[in-house]
């Protein structure tokens, strides 16, 4: 690679790293959509700038396109994700950024969505534009991996959360274990609900600390994430704050199974909670049809917060996406209760195995985040 070459690349780089830290300032804010950033630069300076705000407003590019005006004309577009093709709520961002004249576009990744993927990059070659992609790619696919698994599975994204001990325990063999880490890995778990559009609980977490499963620490979401309760004998209190208070201002969603007591759902369904019933799946609520009614419900995204038998069958079924472990320094015992239930795992061939992403401090805990889903 030439001097010329490699200089490029780092300009590029350079401006794809502002592009995607614009497009995090809308996080809680734009599902359906993914998150988009956009950077007009004329020279060496940004003539304008952009990302999408919320579901049916503007693209990006197209915020972008507007505070740089006439100045747009001959100037480079750097944008996280490829620029729609196709008229959906808004009109597509490929014809605005022709008639605008940008003479070259870099982009991040191609939009798995395949009434997008590479047409948006065709569309502005064919019309003379030059076009780089794969820029920072990792980081743009980071992004938008809601809509990668929307996409390509038709189905929300499952990420799993999990505070546990140096042992691998998740709470003390008898008592609350509300605190088993500290304040900032509390608040982190607050940031990560803010980015989904439902939480996930088994029955056991609600009857052990009684949560709210809402946002209360940093900025305010669109909207409070939906509580999802999976109670296959719908045993959730009416005195519970998901019931009594609704927390996130949502009515909460129990899924239950069809053999459920119906004086319990019938009770439930009249205190304002939305009852689901579906088949079982060995004795536990089938989770192909529980995804199935919040994909329904227009549920994009799900961070799973417990517990051991929850976290287990969703792992045993495959459809976990991120992991996040938040891990405390200390030693709760083999009394104390596991992290999972048994996964019918014999030998290291049948391990589910995953790619880190991250690992550092967060205050006197640590954070280890990876994968289980391949991605652009």
């Amino acid at each position: 690679m030439g001097t010329h070459d490699m200089r490029q690349e780092t300009i590029d780089t350079f401006w794809m790293k502002r592009a995607a830290a614009l497009a995090r300032k809308a996080e809680g804010w734009t599902s359906p959509n993914p998150l988009v950033g956009a950077i007009i630069v004329r020279g060496a300076k940004s003539v304008g700038h952009g990302y999408h705000a919320k579901a049916g407003l503007p693209h990006a590019e197209r915020n972008a396109l507007e505070k740089a005006g006439n100045a747009a004309r001959g100037a480079v577009m750097y944008v996280t994700l490829e620029p729609c093709s196709h008229l959906g709520r808004t009109p597509p961002c490929v014809r605005a950024i022709i008639e605008a004249g940008i003479r070259r576009v870099v982009g991040g990744i191609v939009d798995p969505n395949p009434e997008v993927h590479g047409k948006g990059f065709a569309a502005l070659r064919a019309a003379g534009i030059e076009v780089t992609t794969g820029v920072l790619a990792g980081t743009c696919g980071e992004l938008i991996l809601p809509h990668f698994v929307n996409s390509t599975k038709k189905r929300p994204l499952v990420h799993l959360k999990l505070a546990l001990s140096a042992d691998g325990r998740i709470a003390p063999a008898s008592g609350p274990a509300r605190w088993l880490t500290g304040l900032p890995a509390r608040r982190f778990g607050h940031r990560l609900r803010r980015r989904y559009d439902a939480v996930l609980v088994g029955i056991g977490t609600v009857l052990k600390d009684d949560p709210g499963l809402d946002v209360r620490f940093g900025k305010t979401p669109a909207s409070q994430p939906l509580p999802v309760i999976l109670d296959s004998q719908a045993r959730l209190p009416l005195s519970s704050k998901l019931v009594r208070q609704k927390p996130s201002g949502r009515d909460t969603v129990l899924i239950c199974l069809e053999n459920a007591p119906h004086r319990r759902t019938g009770a439930l369904s009249r205190a304002g909670v939305d009852v689901y019933t579906v088949a079982t799946d060995d004795s536990h609520v089938s989770l192909g049809e529980t995804l199935a009614i919040l994909w329904g419900r227009g549920v994009r995204s799900i961070l799973i917060e417990g517990g051991a038998t929850v976290a287990a069958s969703f792992l045993k079924a495959g459809l976990v996406d991120r992991v996040s472990l938040i891990v405390s320094p200390m030693f709760l015992g083999e009394k104390a209760v596991p992290l999972l239930k048994d996964l019918g795992i014999g030998t290291l061939a049948e391990a589910i195995r995953g790619r880190w992403l991250a690992y550092r401090r967060i205050g006197k805990d640590m954070l280890l985040e990876f994968e289980l889903v391949e991605r652009v």
